[in-house]
């Protein structure tokens, strides 16, 4: 149902007081502030405040975002666990944020935001409240609806091409797999297909740099022109632009995570437990 629990630190200098990055393409995430304050768009425009409980839908896009000193905890759901908690499409929360706190689809989770609020910032204790908090929800939630893990686990599937493939493999007719896709997971299956491709890509290059771009292409873009476009459709910018590009936070946080959870983005961590490895080039 998620991927991970996180808590992030961050500690800024008097002379640099905000921390600026860029978050990649990825599923939906519940973000819980604790002290200093975070500004973050999605795709171009300008930043905007974030609130102290925010909830990201998935994202096809980049996330620019700036942070203070503080710490925050976050928990990110897999499409199956967006169906579970979550009485809305995520399609209507594709590639945008909205504060928990005051919209009534998030409601039971307001009471975690509160408690991890009110709590003195122990790590073991708020990692404690998320985790029953979470048992609770999920006790009380739906039954899990197999058509969902098995889309999923077709799209972690990197030799899945086409949405034709995808409804060969779930014995399904596109249509239904293209209303189950934007339900469950905010997209057409077509980007989605496309943006695992290039996810795949980026993981490996953000890993090793020293392999180049060249050297981190998955193998079904048909050239380096193919995955410039891709990256600039996901990224906003063109990949020497993110080479050059300061990544404080995402570069820390992409080996702790494979280290952690096999995955070293939120986007690729793997349905039901299986195993996570970036396909060769």
């Amino acid at each position: 149902m998620v991927t991970t629990y996180y808590r992030t630190e961050v500690v800024c200098s008097p002379r640099a007081p905000w921390l600026e990055d860029w978050l990649h393409p990825e599923w939906a995430n519940l973000r819980f502030m604790a002290g200093g304050r975070a500004h973050s768009v999605i795709g171009p425009g300008e930043l905007q405040p974030c609130p102290p409980f925010t909830v990201t839908g998935p994202t096809s896009r980049a996330m620019r975002f700036r942070i203070e000193s503080g710490n925050s905890w976050g928990i990110g759901l897999l499409p199956l666990g967006w169906a579970r908690l979550v009485a809305g499409a995520a399609s209507d929360y594709a590639d945008r944020f909205v504060d928990g706190a005051a919209d009534p689809l998030f409601a039971a989770f307001a009471p975690l935001a509160e408690a991890l609020a009110a709590n003195g910032g122990d790590y073991a204790t708020e990692l404690a409240l998320i985790e029953a908090h979470m048992e609770r929800l999920l006790a009380a939630a739906a039954p899990a609806d197999p058509a969902i893990l098995a889309l999923h686990t077709a799209l972690f599937d990197p030799d899945m091409l086409t949405v034709a493939d995808l409804a060969t493999r779930l014995g399904m007719t596109v249509r239904t797999v293209e209303r189950l896709s934007r339900r469950a997971f905010g997209f057409p299956p077509k980007l989605l297909l496309r943006r695992q491709r290039f996810l795949r890509s980026l993981a490996r290059f953000m890993l090793d740099p020293s392999r180049k771009w060249l050297g981190s292409l998955d193998c079904h873009y048909h050239d380096q022109s193919h995955f410039v476009r891709d990256f600039r459709r996901f990224m906003g910018m063109c990949p020497t632009e993110y080479a050059r590009a300061d990544k404080p936070l995402l570069s820390a946080a992409a080996r702790a995570r494979m280290a952690a959870a096999g995955a070293a983005m939120q986007g690729l961590h793997a349905p039901d437990g299986l195993p996570a490895p970036v396909p060769a080039a």
